[in-house]
This record gives structure tokens, C-alpha cells and sequence, in this order.
């Protein structure tokens, strides 16, 4: 049995080369942490999963990790304005509040929001390594929320054995500056990373000033991040992951900007979160126990009024895995999750799972994947999951998966004025069919057509009068979304120097209800990294969107990147982010970035 589950991943996917560029490896056997209960091949699990790797974002450098994940198959991201503002990414065309986010196993969904999600706005990629997007309702594995997917962030990892320290240093555009340092070390028994990374920008005005909005909304934020493991005598393994973060960021109301008070529509955010977990085995049984803490304290305040929200998540869990013979693997587990806001109280869920992986020949791997949970408000939800993957040659696969998802009401919308406590959960059934095509070792090619269905939807009605409020309140609407398409993905080295990936993705978003907003029709983005010297490299990335939601025009942006090597340790690099300056919003009203240029040295020792 597997004594390390932490370590075995860290070792199976560094061995796992990957193209510069490429979303996906070009080997078969790149292992997923998030598709199953334990760690597997990414070949043998009929879920989609997309990775990227720490190396992938260094080649486009862009600092905000949305960037990289907007690359992604099936992934929209919305914001409000310049780095800090509210941030959304939208998993094959679905709310960004039916995805939990992971950073190192702590969810970081905010206990106090409104619809309970993670805002991206100011997270950079600084001390972030690689990360997993797993697509499809996957609440059966993760429990509530996870609806259209899970994205997984793991903090950057030592690659080798040894000691690396990192540092970089960056200024450019809306008088940003932009520093990092981070610490990895590995050694037989132990594995602990340390980062510290801040960043400081003037920004542009949220709202967008090709409309008359003159006030710059700057941001500001430090982040310390911790990771470390260590091997006890008897091979069970201990560990500690940690961060902590405070940002202040400056945005603007939905009616612009007013003449003689800027800066006074800001929020301030400061956010702390621990896990301390265990792995060990007994006889035929690999054990995980995991405890987690998530605590986002922050302030929003508009036109002189601040307003306080205050949430925490704490969350125990216990996953017991055995090999029943037969090419065959029970996981058994259970967890129990409290989430409390000021103000709005507390609520509990409890869940036991379980999952039944089943090889019954070295080319096909099924998995069954079922979760009850029990909820202090609305009591008990069943979920389930059905995968498949096929190889019928060694370098294609055949993935298919059936799953549904919930999703708890929030606290806010359980107990806020606005709120109702007879809510019941939102329900979602989705289903995937994909090919993989795997060309030698140069790249592969892939096509998943999706379709996703959300119903008992949960949404803000303004003739509602149940709360006793006169502009409305949160109750079950009637009407179901769906979300369906196909996405398309491929990468191909063409020469030692020259790498191109690209993936595009349809969304057919037509059918909505509740306040599911509409998303482009049609997504492409394309990426080339070369090598244009031993020294010189360079990277190109281009992103469009078409058939966008009504007042919003069709848009391209292209983002580039210049690297020369000062030596083995160190580079030089300038990256300019929309090349042609293009003008476009990606939420009605608010602005993006005209061209801007960052200049910035990086290195390794």
C-alpha cells in the first residue's frame, strides 16, 4: 500500500515533463489529485481534468492567475475593472459560485458572501504552483457547491531534491510594482516551501473610461504562504499548509464615479487559513485525516458607508482507502464542515462518502462515486458520480462521466434580511463524452462535448415579500439553466524551439433562469512559445470572444512576452499585456487594461 500519498504525487508529477505551453502533458501518464479520491493517472479517469503547471505560466508571465486559467477549455473570466476588483471564473458558462476553490486543501470560498465564492481579483501566480481544473458536477467528491467543477491550487513546490530560493522583481504599467521571494527545499523525509510575494498599482478606473470615469482605482496586497511535510519512523507522514493575506483594493459603484470623492469606494480584505492533516497506513488501509481553517475578515465601504463581513470554515475529514484485489479500490470517508458569518449565524454539514475504482482490464477503468450529506437547515442530499475511460490503443482515450451536485444556501441567503431559512438546495445533473489523441510524444488533441442542468435555483425575486423588506428577497425560482457545448484543445511541439497550443470552446448558453448571466457563444485562445536564441525566448498569446451577451462586443486581445537568459540563475524579461490596444469590457460598463508594459528580473538559486 501506498505509505505517502503526498509524496507519491510530488514524484509522479515532476517526472511528468510538460511542453512549455501546454495545458494537458503529452504523456499519458500524468497524474490527476482531484479526479478520484486518490491520486491516478490522468488517462484513467473519465472526468475532464486541465492542469497548469507552474513552468506553463512563467512562459506568458502574466500576473494574475485569471489570465492563465481564462486559457483554459470551457473557462470564462469576468471582471470589474483593474487587478483587485471583483473577479469571477465561470466553469463551462455556470455561476462562479458552483465552483469551490482549493489553495493547498483549504477551500477559500468566502463563508460571508452573498452566494459564497472566491473572488480571483487580487490573486497573483507569486508562490502558486500547479493547479487543477476539474470540470462536471463532482459533489459526490467534494460535497457543496461543486456543481460545474473544482479548481485545485497547490503553493509552489521543490522540483528535486535540495534548496531553491526564488526572487522577482517587476514595475510597469499604472506605476505597479511587483516583488516575490520564495524557499522550496526537499530532503528524504520532509518537503516544506515558504513565499512572500507583494504587489502595488495606481490601476485604471473600474468603470470604464471611455465613458467619461476618471478615478484611478489602485490595489495593494501582501501574501505569506507555508507548505511543509514530514516522514515519521514508520512512514507515516505529517503535515502543516498555511497562508495569510491582506489586501485593500479601490473600485467603483455600478453608477461610475463622483466628482469629489475619490477613493472612497474601497474594500479591505484580511484572510487566514491553516490545514493540518496526516497520512499513515495500517495492514491494507492507506489513511488521510485533514483538519482546515478559513477565516476572511473584510470591510466594503461606498460613499462614507463601510460595512463589516465576517465568515470562518472550519472543517474535519477522515478518507480511508483500501486495495480490495482484482484491480480494484474502495475509498471510504466522512467529514464534517461549520461555516458561521457574523451577523447571520451558522450552519453545519456532515457527509459520508465513498468510491469504487474498478479496472477489469488494463485498458478500461470505471468509477463510482456516491456522498450523503446532511445539512442543519434542510437536512439530507444524496450525489452521485459514474465515470468511464477507455483506451482502445495506446495513444487514445475515451472518457465519459455522469454526475450530480448541490448546492447549500448561503448564509446570507438563508438569514440576511434579504434571506429565507426554508431554502432548499440547488440540484444539478451533468454528463461529458470526450477522445483524446495522443501524437507520439509532440502534443495531443482532444474534443469533450458537456452539457451541465441546474434546477431549484435559488436567486434574488424584487416582488418577493416573504423577508418583509419592500425591494425583494432571496427565494427558490422557478425555471431550470442548462449549459451545453464542446470543447476543443490540442498542443503540438513543432520543432525543438517552437511550441503552439490553442483551445476553443462553444457554449450554447441560451436557456437560463435565475440570475445566470450569458457568456460568449464562442471562446478561442491560441498560444506559441519559441525559442528564438539559446538566450532569447519569447511567448505570444492571443484571446477572442464572440457572440457575447447583449451591449457586449466582440473582442481580441493579444498578450506578449520577451525572456533573455543573463546566465543559468537569472533573466531578463518585458511583457506586454493587449498588444494592439484593444478597447472592450468583459462586464457591461466596467473597463480593462489599455496596453501596458512591465519590465522585470527574475532568478533561481
Amino acid at each position: 500500500m501506498t505509505l505517502n500519498r503526498t509524496a507519491t504525487i510530488a514524484l509522479l508529477a515532476g517526472m511528468a515533463p510538460l511542453s512549455a505551453i501546454a495545458q494537458d502533458s503529452l504523456l499519458l501518464d500524468e497524474i490527476t489529485a482531484t479526479a478520484r479520491l486518490t491520486p491516478v493517472e490522468i488517462s484513467r479517469t473519465g472526468a475532464t481534468v486541465e492542469i497548469v503547471t507552474e513552468e506553463d505560466r512563467e512562459a506568458t508571465g502574466e500576473v494574475r492567475l485569471t489570465d492563465h486559467l481564462e486559457r483554459v477549455p470551457g473557462i470564462i473570466v469576468n471582471s470589474n475593472g483593474p487587478i483587485g476588483t471583483i473577479t469571477s471564473v465561470l466553469v463551462r458558462g455556470a455561476p462562479n459560485y458552483y465552483t469551490p476553490v482549493l489553495i493547498d486543501g483549504i477551500d477559500v470560498s468566502d463563508p460571508a458572501g452573498t452566494q459564497m465564492s472566491f473572488n480571483f481579483g487580487g490573486l497573483t501566480t507569486a508562490g502558486l504552483g500547479r493547479m487543477e481544473v476539474l470540470k462536471g458536477s463532482q459533489s459526490a467528491l467534494y460535497g457543496s457547491r461543486a456543481i460545474a467543477g473544482v479548481i485545485d491550487i497547490q503553493s509552489a513546490r521543490a522540483s528535486a531534491e535540495g534548496v531553491e530560493h526564488r526572487v522577482e522583481l517587476e514595475y510597469g504599467s499604472y506605476a505597479t510594482q511587483r516583488g516575490s521571494y520564495s524557499l522550496a527545499a526537499k530532503g528524504d523525509r520532509y518537503e516544506l516551501s515558504f513565499g512572500i510575494a507583494s504587489i502595488d498599482t495606481d490601476g485604471f478606473s473600474a468603470k470604464d473610461e471611455d465613458a467619461g470615469n476618471f478615478e484611478k482605482d489602485g490595489f495593494h496586497a501582501t501574501r505569506i504562504n507555508f507548505y511543509g511535510t514530514y516522514e515519521l519512523d514508520g512512514g507515516a507522514l505529517i503535515g502543516l499548509a498555511a497562508f495569510h493575506e491582506n489586501r485593500r483594493g479601490e473600485f467603483d459603484e455600478f453608477t461610475g464615479d463622483t466628482a469629489g470623492t475619490p477613493g472612497d469606494e474601497f474594500n479591505k480584505a484580511e484572510s487566514t487559513g491553516v490545514r493540518l492533516f496526516t497520512e499513515f497506513s495500517t495492514g491494507a488501509v492507506d489513511h488521510k485525516l485533514d483538519a482546515t481553517y478559513y477565516n476572511m475578515d473584510r470591510i466594503s465601504s461606498s460613499n462614507g458607508f463601510a460595512t463589516p463581513f465576517d465568515g470562518t470554515r472550519r472543517k474535519l475529514s477522515y478518507l480511508g482507502t483500501g486495495d480490495l484485489g482484482a484491480a480494484t479500490t474502495l475509498s471510504l470517508g466522512a467529514d464534517t464542515e461549520k461555516e458561521n458569518a457574523a451577523g447571520l449565524g451558522s450552519t453545519r454539514l456532515n457527509g459520508l462518502l465513498g468510491e469504487l475504482a474498478i479496472s477489469p482490464t488494463d485498458s478500461l477503468d470505471l468509477t463510482a462515486s456516491a456522498r450523503v450529506d446532511d445539512h442543519s437547515t434542510f437536512g439530507r442530499f444524496e450525489t452521485g458520480r459514474l465515470a468511464l475511460a477507455w483506451r482502445p490503443a495506446e495513444d487514445w482515450v475515451i472518457r465519459g462521466a455522469v454526475g450530480t451536485g448541490f448546492r447549500a444556501p448561503s448564509l446570507y441567503e438563508l438569514y440576511s434580511a434579504y434571506g429565507d431559512p426554508t431554502m432548499d438546495p440547488e440540484e444539478s445533473v451533468t454528463a461529458e463524452l470526450g477522445v483524446e489523441r495522443y501524437l507520439d510524444d509532440k502534443g495531443h488533441l482532444r474534443a469533450t462535448a458537456f452539457l451541465l442542468e441546474a434546477d431549484n435555483l435559488i436567486g434574488f425575486d424584487s416582488t418577493a415579500t416573504a423577508c418583509g423588506q419592500a425591494f425583494g428577497c432571496y427565494n427558490q425560482v422557478p425555471g431550470t439553466s442548462r449549459r451545453h457545448g464542446l470543447e476543443l484543445a490540442g498542443d503540438y511541439a513543432v520543432s525543438e524551439r517552437l511550441t503552439l497550443s490553442g483551445s476553443y470552446t462553444y457554449t450554447d448558453s441560451s436557456q437560463s433562469a435565475a440570475n445566470w448571466a450569458r457568456v460568449a457563444r464562442h471562446d478561442l485562445s491560441l498560444q506559441a512559445a519559441i525559442d528564438l536564441t539559446d538566450m532569447l525566448s519569447g511567448a505570444l498569446s492571443v484571446q477572442h470572444q464572440a457572440d457575447r451577451a447583449p451591449g457586449l462586443d466582440d473582442y481580441t486581445v493579444v498578450n506578449g512576452m520577451l525572456s533573455y537568459s543573463v546566465n543559468d540563475h537569472a533573466e531578463a524579461y518585458i511583457r506586454v499585456e493587449n498588444l494592439f490596444d484593444e478597447s472592450y469590457q468583459s462586464v457591461a460598463s466596467y473597463g480593462t487594461s489599455d496596453r501596458a508594459i512591465f519590465a522585470g528580473i527574475r532568478g533561481t538559486f
